[in-house]
């Protein structure tokens, strides 16, 4: 085989974008607020990373993510899971029950060390098994980030796009990170959210304030 076709084969790979062709195509799911989706180009890009910096918890953070939970376990994705690794709280799955989420599928994972949380999160990805996995974690440096970025970036080449998000102190926004989109969430009025987008991709650094009570895009 020459170098030629060799170097061919090579940029065929689906994480090396050429000038001059389209990039990868985005995977896309609304978050059913529309001044966040309008923020993010389209809604939360599944099969990539997610950090969403945020301290304390409890200020709203899962109500935001439910209207994409609820739309992620649809019929179209029938006997997948809702992974919720290390959650601080558990969750009361009354309410998500009436909001409509399936606690069928939803798994809950304790870790007794924080060194577990990213390994069970990494497993999980690799089983192409969950729609969602949303983990809670104060540790990972720049090297298991990327092994989670790649990992959850094989769901989208799978054709099992996965939505990852990642809760993290804010104190770890000075850390070096490979995900495509870095939040900084705050309290915001009554019944709201503010949201601190720092980093996405060909995107600017903004604010978005979510009412999460308002109207959803459907």
């Amino acid at each position: 085989m020459s170098s030629r076709h060799r170097l061919e084969q090579l940029l065929q790979h689906p994480r090396i974008w050429r000038a001059g062709r389209a990039g990868p195509r985005r995977h896309l799911q609304s978050s059913s607020f529309s001044q966040l989706d309008e923020a993010l180009g389209g809604g939360w890009p599944l099969g990539q990373l997610i950090e969403l910096l945020v301290e304390p918890c409890g200020i709203g953070e899962l109500r935001l993510l439910l209207p994409a939970l609820i739309a992620l376990t649809g019929a179209a994705n029938s006997g997948k899971w809702v992974l919720l690794v290390a959650p601080p709280h558990i969750p009361y799955a009354p309410a998500f029950a009436r909001r409509g989420l399936d606690v069928s599928r939803l798994l809950i994972v304790r870790c007794e060390r924080q060194a577990d949380v990213l390994w069970a999160v990494e497993q999980a990805l690799h089983s192409h098994a969950c729609v969602a996995v949303l983990a809670w974690s104060a540790n990972g440096g720049e090297r298991i980030l990327r092994r989670l970025q790649l990992a959850v970036e094989e769901t989208a080449e799978a054709g099992a796009a996965c939505l990852l998000i990642l809760f993290r102190p804010p104190r770890c926004a000075r850390q070096r990170s490979p995900a495509v989109l870095r939040m900084h969430a705050l309290p915001g009025a009554v019944g709201a959210i503010e949201l601190r987008v720092f980093k996405t991709r060909g995107g600017c650094p903004q604010t978005v304030v979510v009412d999460l009570g308002g109207r959803t895009v459907g």
